[in-house]
C-alpha cells in the first residue's frame, strides 16, 4: 500500500492593498479581517495547512501607498503566510525599499531569477522548504520580467525567458536530489498562459507538481493540469481565496488525489479577525484625516472597466494633462489607473486610490512615422491574446480607428488631420513609458531623440491633475467619444 499524507495549500495572489471588506447585495465581502479569520479557522480546524502568496501584496489602496508598503508588511505579518514570492508591483517603491520591506516581514520571501549581475547573487531566497508531518514541501519563487522595467539600473538582471526559468527550476530540484522532497511547489508571478508554457517544459524528473501563479487576475473553475502540474489562481484581492486540498503519495512524492476551489471570503465562510480589524483601522483613521477632502463633483460615476478599451476615467486624466502641458498628444498608461469605478464625489483618498503612480511627464517629439509604428506595435496581435501588455488612454486631439483583420489603422488622426509621416508631434509621456520606450514601443528611443531633446512637462502628474480637479466650477463630465476605435 502506497504511503499516503493529506496536505491542504491555501493560496492568494494580487492583494493589492485589498484590505477593506466592501458590501454587496447587503452582505461584506472580502477584506484582509475575512481573510485572516479563514487562514486561520482552517489552520485550527485542518491538519497540515499551508498559505502562499504568489506575488502583488502591494500597491492599490491609499494605506498601502502612505505608509510606502510598511503598513502592508505588518498586516501580512498578521496575516502569516508560510511564503510568499515577489510581484512586479512589489517594486514600485524602489529597489532598496524593497529590500527594505524584505527585512521587515517575518515570512519568507522567494525568488529565483532577480539577481546582482557582479558578482553575481541573487536578491532573494530561491526556494523555501517546509517540513510538515514527516513531508517536505519545496517552495521555488520564479516573477515577470515586468519588474526589471521599474528599475532604472543596469546592475540588476533576471532570466524571465520561460525556458531559462525552466532550466534554473531543474538545477534547484536537481540540488535537492539527495533530499527526499515529496512535493514540489512552483510560486510564481508571470502569468497563466506562461504558466502552462512553463509546466510543459519542465522535466518530469525534476518532480515538479504543483504552479501557485498570479499576476494575470486569472479566476479558474477547476485547475489546469499541463505535463502532470496542477496550475491555479486566485482572482485578484481579498474577495477569494483558493484552497487545494491534497492526498500526496510519499514514496512516488506525486499527487495521489485533490480537490480544489475558491472559497468566497464572506461572512458565512468566515470569521472575522478583531485584531487584524483594529491594525487596518489604526492605519485608515490616519489616511482618512488626511485624504478625505472632496476635491470635485462629477456628472456620474466615472468607470475604467477594461484596460485594454477607451474609457471615463482614462479620457479625462489625459485631457486634463494635455490641457494644462499643451502638447499635441498625451498618451498614459492605462494600468496606471487602477479603480474600475469612482463615485460622482471625488475625495483626494479616491483619486490617490485611483491614480497612485505620481510620476513626472516627458515631452519628445515624434515623427508622424515614428507615431504610427509605436502605435502599431501597441496594437500588435500579442496585445488582443494575452491580458498583460503595455496599453494606453489618449488625450481627445486624436483618432485612432484600427482594423483587426487588416492589421491596419483605416483612421489615426490628430486634430481632426491625418497624421503626416514627414510632421514631428510633441508627446507627453510618463517618466515610467519613457525609460522603458523599447519595451513599450518596440524601438530604440534614440531614433526618436534624433529629432528634438525630451523635456520634463512637469515633475507630478499628481500636482497637475489635483490642482485641475480641485478649482473645477460644477460638475465635470467624461465620457467615452470613440477616440479608440477597433474594428473586428
Amino acid at each position: 500500500m502506497p504511503t499516503l499524507k493529506e496536505l491542504t495549500i491555501l493560496h492568494s495572489n494580487d492583494l493589492h492593498g485589498d484590505f477593506l471588506a466592501k458590501e454587496v447585495d447587503a452582505e461584506l465581502l472580502g477584506g484582509i479581517s475575512h481573510l485572516s479569520g479563514y487562514v486561520a479557522k482552517v489552520r485550527k480546524d485542518t491538519p497540515n495547512v499551508i498559505y502562499a502568496i504568489a506575488g502583488d501584496m502591494l500597491q492599490g489602496s491609499i494605506i498601502d501607498s502612505e505608509f510606502l508598503g510598511l503598513s502592508t508588511i505588518e498586516i501580512m505579518n498578521l496575516l502569516g503566510p508560510d511564503v510568499a514570492t515577489v510581484g512586479n508591483h512589489e517594486i514600485d517603491y524602489g529597489l532598496s525599499h524593497l529590500l527594505f520591506l524584505e527585512r521587515c516581514a517575518k515570512f519568507p520571501i522567494v525568488n529565483a531569477n532577480l539577481y546582482i549581475k557582479n558578482p553575481y547573487t541573487r536578491l532573494f531566497k530561491s526556494h523555501h522548504k517546509i517540513r510538515m508531518d514527516g513531508m517536505r514541501i519545496l517552495f521555488i519563487g520564479v516573477t515577470t520580467e515586468d519588474i526589471l522595467l521599474g528599475i532604472k539600473s543596469d546592475v540588476l538582471g533576471s532570466f524571465v525567458d520561460i525556458e531559462d526559468a525552466a532550466r534554473e527550476v531543474g538545477r534547484i530540484c536537481n540540488a535537492h536530489r539527495k533530499i527526499d522532497i515529496d512535493y514540489t511547489v512552483l510560486l510564481t508571478h508571470i502569468g497563466f498562459e506562461e504558466d502552462k508554457q512553463l509546466a510543459a517544459l519542465l522535466d518530469p524528473r525534476w518532480g515538479v507538481d504543483l504552479i501557485i501563479g498570479g499576476h494575470t487576475h486569472t479566476i479558474l473553475d477547476e485547475p489546469e493540469i499541463v505535463n502532470d502540474i496542477l496550475i491555479v489562481q486566485a482572482g485578484v484581492g481579498t474577495k477569494q481565496i483558493g484552497r487545494l486540498d491534497l492526498v500526496v503519495n510519499t514514496d512516488t512524492n506525486t499527487t495521489h488525489d485533490f480537490k480544489w476551489e475558491l472559497i468566497a471570503m464572506n461572512d458565512e465562510n468566515c470569521p472575522r479577525d478583531l485584531t487584524m480589524e483594529n491594525t487596518i483601522t489604526r492605519f485608515k483613521d490616519e489616511t482618512d484625516e488626511k485624504y478625505e477632502r472632496i476635491l470635485c463633483h462629477f456628472t456620474h460615476d466615472l468607470t475604467h472597466p477594461d484596460r485594454y478599451q477607451e474609457t471615463e476615467l482614462g479620457n479625462l486624466i489625459c485631457d486634463i494633462l494635455s490641457k494644462q502641458l499643451g502638447v499635441d498628444l498625451i498618451m498614459i498608461g492605462s494600468g496606471s489607473v487602477r479603480k474600475e469605478k469612482v463615485p460622482s464625489i471625488l475625495t483626494l483618498h479616491e483619486f490617490r486610490e485611483l491614480f497612485p503612480y505620481d510620476d513626472k511627464i516627458k515631452q519628445v517629439s515624434v515623427t508622424g512615422a515614428q507615431l504610427r509604428k509605436m502605435l502599431t506595435y501597441v496594437f500588435r496581435d500579442e496585445m488582443f491574446n494575452s491580458d498583460h501588455t503595455e496599453y494606453y488612454q489618449y488625450s481627445d486631439d486624436i483618432r485612432i480607428v484600427y482594423d483587426r483583420t487588416k492589421h491596419e489603422f483605416t483612421t489615426l488622426e490628430i486634430d481632426g488631420k491625418p497624421i503626416e509621416d514627414e510632421t514631428l508631434y510633441s508627446l507627453g509621456l510618463q517618466d515610467f513609458h519613457f525609460a522603458n520606450f523599447d519595451n513599450c514601443f518596440g524601438f530604440p528611443i534614440d531614433e526618436v531623440l534624433e529629432n528634438a531633446n525630451p523635456r520634463v512637462l512637469t515633475t507630478s502628474i499628481h500636482d497637475v491633475l489635483i490642482e485641475e480637479l480641485s478649482r473645477s466650477e460644477g460638475a465635470i463630465d467624461a465620457q467615452v467619444d470613440g477616440r479608440i476605435q477597433v474594428v473586428e
